[in-house]
């Protein structure tokens, strides 16, 4: 694995954020450096791996006879979306992965009584412009917390195939502790579980569903950038900025990416400082208990809830309930 920053004038650059590679610090300090907007990147584990693994399979039987990572050039983006639209959910519910999802994190020291985990989500960046919309939407600059995350959200993301810096995610700690002017305060998560998230398989050529994001220009000459194996980690708070790399290699980069939240800490206030987040609604009710299963307790999410769902509002996304190849 290795860390790139850009641009090349690295002499002006000073990051904001430590970047722990394999760090053996127990949980629960690394959920505190985590809320001050570090980074932690982990080499492949058993679990980890077997999660990749079995999410390509799927991948591989859904694109087949080609590879996934080429399927962009054997077919039209219609019928591309219309074959990796259905893997997204099929992966999401599916008792194996609930199985390696609690396996995983299990081996990364969460307690999974304490921890709840939202449902891991497939992504697909496709080269060159191909898709940049939908099942295979491109992210602008963001943190997760415009997206009604909570502020103690930490996102693992995974890489399922070979990537380089030029098909990757990209960090900006630039912005880790200085707000971002951006219409977070306009977004309603109910709204978006209603509509928003459902109609993404109808959105190819263009994404012109309503997301948060930045009213100012963000600057993002000064980028930090890591590459991992298949199968390791970069995990991070929701908070920190971050944005997609438009990928040039010529192959398309999926990972998959899942949200953890520990409830002692939710009880206890403990959470990144909300500098610029102003969304309607949470996302707490998507976690569920590590170990069980069992929904996160009301009294959490009341106490984080700044605005209850309405009756005819979706509270909690259910991606089945979508017709197939629309869900996000």
């Amino acid at each position: 694995m290795r860390v790139e920053v850009t641009p090349v004038t690295r002499a002006h650059f000073t990051p904001m954020t430590t970047v722990y590679f394999d760090s053996k610090l127990p949980e629960a300090v690394r959920r505190e450096r985590l809320y001050a907007g570090d980074i932690f990147v982990f080499s492949p584990r058993a679990s980890s791996t077997a999660l990749v693994s079995f999410a390509y399979e799927l991948l591989t039987e859904a694109f087949k006879p080609v590879s996934p990572d080429i399927a962009q050039y054997a077919m039209q983006v219609e019928q591309f979306v219309d074959v990796f639209g259905p893997v997204k959910p099929q992966f999401i519910h599916h008792p194996r992965t609930k199985q390696l999802v609690r396996a995983m994190a299990a081996e990364f020291d969460c307690k999974l009584d304490e921890t709840f985990i939202d449902v891991p989500r497939l992504r697909g960046v496709t080269s060159d412009g191909y898709l940049t919309s939908g099942v295979g939407y491109a992210h602008h600059a963001h943190r997760d917390t415009w997206y009604s995350a909570p502020m103690a959200q930490l996102n693992w993301w995974v890489p399922l195939n070979s990537f380089d810096s030029e098909s990757s995610l990209a960090f900006l700690p630039r912005y880790t502790q200085r707000p971002v002017a951006n219409s977070s305060s306009e977004f309603n998560y109910y709204d978006w579980n209603t509509v928003g998230r459902k109609s993404a398989g109808t959105q190819v050529k263009a994404d012109v569903r309503k997301q948060p994001k930045a009213t100012e220009e963000v600057d993002i000459s000064e980028q930090l950038r890591v590459v991992c194996e298949p199968g390791g980690i970069i995990l991070f708070s929701g908070a920190v900025m971050h944005v997609t790399v438009p990928n040039t290699t010529g192959r398309t980069r999926f990972s998959l990416d899942l949200r953890t939240v520990n409830a002692a800490d939710l009880a206890a206030g403990r959470s990144t400082k909300n500098i610029d987040s102003a969304p309607e609604g949470t996302s707490l009710r998507d976690f569920v208990r590590g170990d069980d299963g069992a929904p996160m307790p009301d009294e959490l999410v009341k106490k984080y809830e700044n605005v209850a769902p309405r009756p005819d509002q979706v509270a909690v996304f259910k991606p089945n309930a979508a017709p197939a190849g629309q869900q996000s």
